[in-house]
């Protein structure tokens, strides 16, 4: 079916945005371009400061290149990708004449979203990378990209075998503890606190670190601020990264758990159960090669990715628990 499959294609293309997002963001080349939706006040990055028509930009940030085509590649893509939303809530209200029970709600709630989501992508350059602003956008990211995948296993001709079970609740409970990860994850990145601590399992040598936890987790700061780099003092930052370590035990602790009761409980579920295993496995390794390799660009990102694959996997997972006979 056509229809489903350029729903795939998107869910493709929503991924690799958050690829390119996260490369953008951890290659500090997050006001690459100091305006948008341009780059210099054009639509495509100057060769050098000389072909840069209005010098007010000049004057906001020194031009470098490299960062600049960075930031827009990520802001082509994410164009590329409203498009392919808007066509797809379009061709759902036009199937919705010839069939009833179209589904019209999720794509015109993922075209809502994916608006806001190019807001926030705005307001992290006016803003200057304010760490709330990064956050709600990389959470936008995750959200757009999962609603995708739902609305892909939905429109799939073929369904998967209806399977009785009493794990629904289970299932949405490690989704709730696992966004909650992935926004103290986007927490840290955008308070550049991912160094804070270089060695593993302690934290600069200890299990209790100095941490300031009062300004760790203040939402919102005065305008006019420029967080590139972090703002914060170093226990602060120490806070967050090590919240985020708690987070992740826990996240892993209850995924663990829910994987392998699955799997002993439902042979039909095993499949989807031990997908969320590896890529929880995976996405541990990642975070602790992030500490002890002092944040490579290349683990980072994949850090990013994996983290969007197991959340889908697990909403996949979800999808198999919450199945209804259609």
């Amino acid at each position: 079916m056509a229809y489903h499959r350029f729903i795939v294609a998107t869910c493709v293309l929503a991924f690799a945005v958050i690829l390119l997002g996260a490369y953008t963001r951890l290659a500090d080349a997050g006001l690459g371009c100091p305006d948008w939706p341009g780059c210099y006040g054009q639509l495509t990055v100057p060769a050098n400061e000389a072909a840069v028509t209005n010098k007010a930009y000049l004057e906001q940030r020194p031009l470098e290149v490299a960062k600049g085509w960075k930031e827009m590649v990520h802001r082509y893509f994410a164009g590329a990708l409203g498009l392919a939303i808007l066509a797809i809530t379009v061709w759902s209200w036009l199937r919705r004449r010839d069939d009833p029970d179209q589904p019209v709600g999720l794509p015109t709630f993922l075209l809502a979203l994916v608006i806001f989501q190019a807001a926030l992508g705005m307001w992290t350059v006016t803003l200057l990378l304010k760490p709330v602003v990064v956050m709600g956008h990389l959470l936008g990211g995750f959200a757009t990209f999962s609603l995708l995948v739902l609305l892909a296993l939905r429109s799939a001709p073929k369904r998967p075998l209806l399977v009785r079970n009493n794990w629904q609740t289970a299932g949405m409970i490690g989704i709730v503890i696992l966004i909650a990860q992935i926004a103290l994850g986007g927490w840290t990145s955008s308070n550049y606190a991912a160094l804070a601590c270089l060695d593993f399992p302690t934290c600069q040598g200890s299990w209790v670190p100095e941490m300031d936890f009062d300004e760790a987790f203040v939402m919102w700061r005065g305008l006019g601020v420029n967080y590139e780099y972090g703002v914060l003092e170093h226990p602060a930052r120490t806070a967050i990264h090590v919240t985020h370590r708690i987070g992740a035990v826990v996240t892993f602790a209850y995924l663990a758990w829910l994987v392998i009761a699955i799997m002993r409980a439902s042979g039909a579920l095993a499949g989807a159960a031990l997908l969320v295993g590896v890529l929880l496995l995976v996405q541990v390794a990642l975070g602790i090669g992030n500490v002890l390799l002092h944040l490579p660009l290349g683990v980072a990102t994949a850090h990013n990715g994996v983290a969007a694959l197991l959340l889908v996997s697990l909403i996949y997972l979800n999808y198999r628990l919450w199945q209804r006979p259609h």
